[in-house]
C-alpha cells in the first residue's frame, strides 16, 4: 500500500468513525428528501421554459434555466455519493476525484450563473433600449457555454494533477469532497481556499456595484418608495438566494482551511462538513424553484397552462 492510499485510508476510517459516534447518517434523511423534492420541482420549470418559445428568448429565462440545469446536475451527483457512502461501497479514487470535480463545476455555475442574473437586470435597467442587442439569446448561450467551461477547468486541473499522483486505482469506501481537496492541499496541489475565496470576492463585488448603481439610477422614479413594492420584492429575493448560494461555499472554504489544524478536533470537522454537505448546500437547490421560478408571472402562467392542458387531457382520456 502507497503512503498516498494508506493516508486516504486512515482519513477515511477515522470520518466513518466520527459519523457513526455521532449518528451523522441520520442527516442523509433530509439530504434525499430534498433531493427528490427538487427533482420534480426543476424538470417541470424547465419543460415551462424550453415549451414556451416567448421564454426561451429572454435572457432571464435562460439564465434561469442553466440555474436550474446546473442544480440538478449537482443533485443527482450528490446523491449517487450519498448512496455509494451509505452502503460502504468500494469506489475508484479516480471515480470519487471526478465526481468532485463535477460537483464543484456544476455548484460554481450555478453561483457565476446567479450573479449574471444580477447583471442582466442592471443591464436591462441601464440600457433598456440597448439590452436585447447586448444581451441576445444567442449571445446569452454563448456566454453560458464559456462560464461552464471557465468552472471545469480549475477542479479538473487539480484533478490530473491528482492522476500523476501513486493512487488513480486505488478504492476508498468513502466519496468526500472536503477529504479529495483536503488531500490536495495535503499534497500542496494549490491554494484551494484562495480560489474559492477570489471566486467570492469577485462575484459579491460584482453584485453590489450592480445594486448600487441599480439604486441610484432608479431612486428618482417612485419604485423604491413602497414597503412592498417590486423592486424591493426583487432585491429581497436575490439578496435570499444569493445568501443561500454562497454561505455553503464560504463554509467549503473554511472546512479546508481547518481540515490540517492539528489543534482542531475531528469531531467538529466532521460535523461542520456533514451539516454543510446534507443541508446547506442543498437549500438553495431547494428554494431556487420558489424563489426565482415561480416569482415570474410568465413561468407561473406557463405552468399554470401545462397543467390545465394535462387536466383536460385525462378528462377527455376519461370521458
Amino acid at each position: 500500500m502507497t503512503s498516498s492510499h494508506l493516508l486516504i485510508s486512515n482519513l477515511t476510517k477515522d470520518w466513518i468513525e466520527t459519523m457513526e459516534r455521532w449518528q451523522l447518517q441520520l442527516f442523509w434523511i433530509p439530504a434525499v428528501i430534498i433531493t427528490f423534492a427538487t427533482f420534480i420541482a426543476n424538470p417541470i420549470l424547465l419543460v415551462c421554459i424550453f415549451m414556451s418559445p416567448a421564454l426561451r428568448r429572454e435572457t432571464r429565462y435562460l439564465l434561469v434555466a442553466n440555474t436550474l440545469v446546473a442544480d440538478i446536475i449537482f443533485l443527482i451527483l450528490n446523491l449517487v455519493t450519498l448512496i455509494g457512502n451509505a452502503v460502504r461501497a468500494e469506489i475508484p479514487w479516480f471515480v470519487c476525484q471526478l465526481s468532485t470535480a463535477l460537483l464543484v463545476t456544476a455548484s460554481s455555475c450555478a453561483i457565476i450563473t446567479v450573479t449574471l442574473m444580477v447583471i442582466d437586470t442592471f443591464t436591462a435597467v441601464r440600457w433598456p433600449l440597448q439590452y436585447h442587442n447586448l444581451l441576445s439569446p444567442a449571445r446569452t448561450s454563448s456566454i453560458l457555454g464559456v462560464v461552464w467551461l471557465l468552472c471545469a477547468i480549475y477542479p479538473f486541473t487539480l484533478m490530473m494533477m491528482m492522476m500523476k499522483d501513486e493512487i488513480p486505482n486505488n478504492k476508498v469506501t468513502m466519496c468526500l469532497t472536503l477529504l479529495s481537496f483536503g488531500f490536495f492541499k495535503v499534497k500542496n496541489m494549490g491554494d484551494i481556499e484562495m480560489y474559492f475565496f477570489v471566486s467570492a470576492v469577485i462575484c459579491t463585488f460584482l453584485i453590489f456595484y450592480c445594486y448600487i448603481r441599480l439604486y441610484m439610477v432608479t431612486r428618482t422614479q417612485g419604485i423604491w418608495h413602497s414597503r412592498f413594492s417590486r423592486a424591493r420584492v426583487t432585491v429581497l429575493v436575490h439578496g435570499v438566494l444569493l445568501l443561500l448560494y454562497f454561505a455553503p461555499g464560504l463554509v467549503f472554504a473554511l472546512e479546508i482551511y481547518i481540515f490540517q489544524e492539528k489543534n482542531m478536533s475531528q469531531d467538529l470537522r466532521v460535523w461542520i462538513s456533514t451539516v454543510n454537505a446534507n443541508v446547506f448546500m442543498l437549500l438553495p437547490r431547494a428554494f431556487a424553484p420558489c424563489l426565482y421560478g415561480l416569482r415570474y408571472r410568465e413561468i407561473y402562467e406557463s405552468l399554470a397552462l401545462l397543467l390545465h392542458r394535462h387536466r383536460r387531457s385525462r378528462e377527455s382520456t376519461v370521458s
